[in-house]
């Protein structure tokens, strides 16, 4: 249960009219008094999400509770019957998702409570994240807090008028029991149904109006401004902390997005505040229990300021952006434990999260034998038992392995400095880590594993199809890449039907639901990236194309923004345009990212100047806060610094192709060719030597070609602003 960050729009006194009917409702909540069993009734132990093939849905089959997958059936259903809709969401990683399950979804009186008196529908959030949006936004307005489990109540319209997160099944710290928030939502929608439906009208009139930003811009030279880049490098360490790294207070998220930001900072103004808050931070996570010291590969957050306790679920879409992160740093320092973490992350997912397919599963469980972290933590007779006494014992030290434990009586394996620096110098200490680990990852399997989370997600394969990329151009390591080129092969052949439409998820062999915006944004990046370190002009052409679908089914004309979801989708109550940067980039992000690029690969500047000015139009939001906008804030630092055009050509150009990627140059274009190609920009009339030119363009003035890795770090050197 995480909150999420609000929706855009103006926060005014209409929010406090929107939350009277909630304070009203909790009010019932707080004083049913239940009559013995008026609801009791005869109800069959499957229902219909039997024929689901969402795990999370799958987990809810067998409930008491007779629900409903989200679908027409169900709608009509509440309309019919004219009975309230419960809509309940979370995901199949989700710890208080299950708590809630085994607690109330489980318990044959709350049940009947449900079956009589609402429809009951059980959504996937990962299944249909545009539900989830709209649904989370309604909550987070009524009650300024929002997370999973999500439950929110809707008229027989669909249209939201109460919610929260988590209820228990007794009343605990000021939250409702579920039961009684139940009945008390009965009782309203009998006795107040005209507050019920002005509720849900204002709420539905609240989420469109924050959703219609965007129509004025301000000018684009008050927005592409050096100051405002120092502007948002300031803003980010100002919520920075300097002693653990990462940025505000518990829980901590990775926030690799911020990361990056002052990764690029430093790179163009050579700010060093910039760089150590970035390695810092880069440094402790990987010191600590958010990073599975292993097995390799991210939790998703640390419940603690010292990443020490973290929510243990495993989610593709943080190891594919920490991949991003890490790889960045490697090709910037060339630290030799950037380069290990790139390692073991990916062997993580190659060992527990790849399908023989070559796609990539979602997630893994928090939870084992019904245990949060059960599987990852140890004791310290676990390891000594394991391992050679003395060895052993270096092990635990290095590791803050202790009798008493770290951890509600378990180790979480994690390197505290403190305790490692008083180690010493320890002969062989390098393959006594390795060999113990080793053994533990071995000792480790033969245990109950999470549950596997086994569909796949176009945007989240996608996202790992970049990281992978990064790691690659930045290590040299060519299994990345093949790993990449599988996973995209997969992506391109099972996610497209015959008639061009994409679909959002695939598992047992069959895909289904509209693709939205992240899927086709995220996979546009991902072609582009994997041009950029292949020279492989045919994903540039399937990159094109998939914009101009974007562009057609996508788009909102009047402000150049993006919907999150396809035109023609009738079953949401409104088309949102999603622009924060939170766990996940924004779809419209990276979608004004890729339009850049692709403006500059095939000379469209149409595409450029929409991908500016949807960047403008948020600008001062993103100036001040740019940990909420943080690929934003990226796509304003490259306009302010400039976008460096490369282009490698030669007959025998691979070795110095592959030396150029390797560099760290966060802002650029790059193309690779054996001769001169007059079908892109970047290669027309370019001439190569047989072991290969590179042309260097930036800010409109094209430099000297070289032709080897010392005279293109020459002419490509930063002048410090």
């Amino acid at each position: 249960m995480i909150n999420r960050r609000p929706p855009p729009g103006q926060r005014n006194g209409q929010l406090q009219k929107l939350r009277h009917l909630s304070s009203v409702l909790r009010h019932l909540s707080s004083n049913i008094q239940h009559p013995n069993s008026p609801y009791l009734c005869p109800m069959s132990h499957t229902n219909r999400l039997i024929h689901e093939t969402s795990p999370y849905l799958l987990q809810h089959a067998h409930n008491p509770v007779d629900w409903y997958p989200w679908g027409e059936e169900a709608l009509q259903k509440a309309k019919t019957e004219q009975k309230p809709i419960l809509v309940s969401i979370g995901y199949s990683a989700c710890h208080w998702c299950h708590v809630m399950e085994r607690e109330s979804f489980e318990n044959e009186e709350t049940a009947a409570i449900m079956n009589t008196h609402f429809i009951n529908i059980k959504i996937d959030r990962e299944e249909r994240p545009d539900l989830d949006h709209i649904y989370m936004d309604a909550v987070q307005a009524m009650t300024g807090s929002g997370g999973w489990p999500l439950n929110v109540f809707l008229t027989p319209e669909g249209k939201p008028f109460y919610g929260g997160t988590y209820f228990p099944p007794k009343p605990v710290q000021n939250r409702p029991a579920w039961q009684d928030v139940l009945t008390g939502v009965v009782q309203a929608f009998s006795e107040r149904r005209h507050e019920i439906d002005a509720q849900a009208e204002n709420l539905t009139a609240h989420l469109l109006q924050s959703n219609s930003f965007g129509i004025q811009s301000p000018e684009a030279d008050s927005i592409y401004r050096k100051d405002n880049a120092h502007a948002m490098a300031v803003n980010i360490l100002r919520q920075a902390d300097k002693t653990w790294g990462g940025f505000g207070r518990a829980p901590k998220f990775p926030q690799t997005g911020v990361i990056q930001y002052l990764l690029r900072y430093h790179h163009e103004t050579r700010n060093e505040e910039a760089l150590t808050q970035a390695l810092l931070s880069l440094d402790r996570m990987a010191l600590g229990g958010l990073y599975d010291q292993i097995g390799g590969g991210f939790t998703r957050y640390s419940t603690d300021t010292e990443w020490l306790v973290p929510h243990f679920e495993k989610m593709l879409y943080d190891n594919a952006l920490l991949l991003g992160v890490y790889a960045e740093a490697y090709a910037l320092t060339k630290k030799e434990k950037y380069r290990e973490v790139i390692a073991e992350t990916v062997r993580f997912v190659e060992r527990e999260l790849t399908s023989p397919e070559g796609g990539f599963y979602s997630a893994l469980d928090a939870d084992s034998e019904g245990v949060e972290g059960k599987y990852y933590t140890f004791s310290r007779k676990e390891v000594i038992d394991l391992l050679p006494e003395k060895e052993g014992e270096i092990f635990c030290q290095w590791f803050d392995i202790t009798e008493e434990g770290n951890w509600e009586g378990r180790n979480i394996p994690w390197v505290a400095r403190d305790r490692v620096s008083k180690m010493g110098e320890i002969p062989d200490l390098g393959r006594i880590i390795t060999e113990g680990k080793e053994n533990l990852l071995t000792y480790r399997a033969k245990r109950v594993r999470p549950q596997l989370d086994d569909k796949q997600i176009l945007s989240w394969n996608a996202l790992m199809v970049t990281g992978l990329c990064k790691a690659y151009a930045a290590t040299g390591e060519k299994d990345y890449l093949h790993l990449a080129r599988t996973n995209m092969d997969f992506l391109l052949r099972v996610f497209v039907q015959p008639n061009g439409e994409w679909l959002h998820t695939y598992k047992s062999g069959k895909a289904r639901f509209p693709a939205f915006l992240d899927d086709l944004a995220f996979l546009i990046e991902a072609l582009i990236q994997l041009q950029e370190v292949t020279g492989e002009t045919s994903c540039l052409e399937r990159a094109r194309e998939l914009t101009q679908q974007v562009i057609d089914q996508f788009s909102e004309p009047d402000t150049g923004y993006f919907y999150y979801t396809p035109a023609g989708q009738t079953d949401v109550i409104i088309r949102k345009k999603e622009v924060y940067d939170g766990a996940l980039p924004s779809g419209n992000s990276v979608m004004a990212q890729n339009l850049i690029k692709l403006a500059l690969y095939f000379d469209q500047p149409g595409w450029g100047e929409r991908g500016q000015r949807i960047t403008t139009s948020l600008g001062q939001a993103i100036i001040k806060y740019p940990t909420s906008f943080a690929r934003w804030a990226c796509i304003l630092l490259e306009q302010v610094a400039g976008t460096r055009e490369i282009a490698v050509v030669g007959e025998k150009a691979d070795d110095l192709f592959r030396s150029i990627i390797s560099e760290y140059i966060p802002h650029n274009i790059i193309m690779y060719s054996k001769g001169p190609n007059n079908h892109f920009p970047l290669l027309n009339d370019k001439k190569g030597e047989e072991n290969g030119l590179v042309y260097v363009c930036h800010n409109y003035s094209c430099l000297r070609p070289v032709s080897n890795l010392m005279e293109f770090r020459t002419v490509t050197r930063v002048n410090e602003w």
